[in-house]
């Protein structure tokens, strides 16, 4: 069973998202997952220490980044050894080259990524249905974040419950996973949250939703995990992006930007999501 959790989430109704339609976001405070950092980005000189600035969020609380830090001990699919190593210096500076020149190897659906239509169905993966064909339009643009509810997966009840109207086209489910943290650890947890198959026709029958976000790496429940995939991916009009961090940004209204790699035969690519007020 899913862990339940003492704290209740609302459900987002119609007249709240209207509200939120017409209202400014409000900046977060410090918080573990998103911490202020200094505005000063400027490298040090001389004698001192050179520290980079690395950053959760931007521009004054204006843009968060809700992509996974790539590391060796990062969640990767079935695995409780976490990704390993995945980035390599084959051309080192120090060693007589004249620059340093990396290499990369790892699976396309690793970290925060997004799947295309081939993933699951073998004729559109045959036919050339990778992730160059899929829609930048539908993968930037406005897009509502909303919380589900934390002691259960993501039924048709969950969706009719969240009360999405008609016309939103971008969506980010945030679950219990972010709660308990599933992808800042390197062992897979089979027992995520994620869209039953009747939750996935739901939303396919019943919205107009073509992006849809999760924060795990499968949309799909475990128990679900072809069925709901192939309710989504049949009508190659919805583009799923997984593995989202969504770690203590407000519910609101964004504009979410996704840009997968142009990788030519790939059903799967890494992609760098933001979400800007």
């Amino acid at each position: 069973m899913l862990q339940k959790m003492t704290k209740t989430m609302i459900p987002l109704p119609l007249p709240y998202l209207i509200l939120l339609l017409s209202t400014t976001i409000p900046t977060t405070a410090t918080t573990s997952a998103y911490p202020s950092v200094p505005q000063d980005c400027t490298l040090s000189t001389g004698d001192e220490k050179l520290v980079p600035v690395r950053r959760e969020v931007y521009g004054d609380g204006r843009i968060f980044d809700i992509s996974h830090r790539y590391t060796t001990d990062m969640l990767t699919w079935g695995s409780n050894d976490g990704l390993g190593q995945f980035l390599w210096l084959p051309a080192s500076m120090k060693n007589g080259s004249l620059a340093n020149n990396s290499e990369m190897k790892m699976p396309t659906h690793t970290g925060t990524h997004v799947d295309a239509p081939g993933h699951m169905i073998d004729r559109y993966f045959d036919a050339g249905f990778d992730v160059d064909t899929l829609d930048l339009e539908v993968l930037n643009g406005p897009a509502l974040l909303v919380d589900v509810p934390r002691d259960k997966n993501i039924t048709a009840e969950v969706m009719e419950s969240l009360q999405i109207p008609k016309g939103v086209r971008r969506v980010l489910f945030r679950t219990l996973n972010t709660d308990r943290r599933l992808m800042f650890t390197k062992e897979y947890d089979s027992n995520y949250v994620g869209f039953t198959t009747d939750g996935a026709r739901w939303l396919v029958k019943n919205t107009d939703i073509k992006l849809v976000g999760i924060d795990f790496l499968s949309v799909a429940a475990h128990d679900h995990l072809v069925s709901a995939h192939l309710e989504f991916f049949e009508s190659r009009e919805i583009i799923l992006v997984e593995g989202l961090k969504l770690d203590d940004v407000p519910l609101g209204i964004y504009s979410v930007h996704c840009l997968p790699l142009r990788l030519l035969g790939a059903e799967g690519s890494p992609i760098r999501c933001i979400l800007m007020k």
